[in-house]
């Protein structure tokens, strides 16, 4: 059951929904649900949400918010994100606290992945 007044979805544009959704089930294990044409939708992410076709895309140099995912092997996450398509766009670096990795997926969103291991 939802939290009241917790974050409880997201929503993406997506110039390539098939390559977007090919790309999330190939690095992450998403499944997806069709709603028609132009929207999908992903749950059980730690945030359910959904990706609608769209000319535009979500950057943070843009004003957009930024999702992070955690992982507990930066490396291992990057190399399959590379593998699926995705671009990086920061490369690892530390921060107070951890690392982490910035990557654009097929649609032009970007996302970060973080972990408070060393490798």
């Amino acid at each position: 059951m939802p939290r009241h007044e917790a974050l409880n979805y997201v929503e993406f544009p997506a110039r390539d929904l098939t390559a977007t959704k090919a790309f999330f089930s190939q690095v992450f294990g998403w499944t997806f649900i069709d709603y028609g044409a132009d929207y999908t939708s992903f749950s059980n992410q730690g945030l359910d949400g959904g990706f609608y076709q769209s000319k535009q895309c979500s950057l943070p140099s843009n004003g957009a918010a930024l999702l992070v995912f955690y992982s507990r092997n930066l490396e291992e996450s990057l190399q399959k994100v590379v593998s699926a398509g995705g671009k990086i766009v920061k490369p690892i670096f530390s921060f107070p606290g951890g690392r982490r990795f910035h990557f654009v997926e097929p649609s032009g969103n970007e996302f970060a992945v973080w972990s408070n291991l060393e490798p």
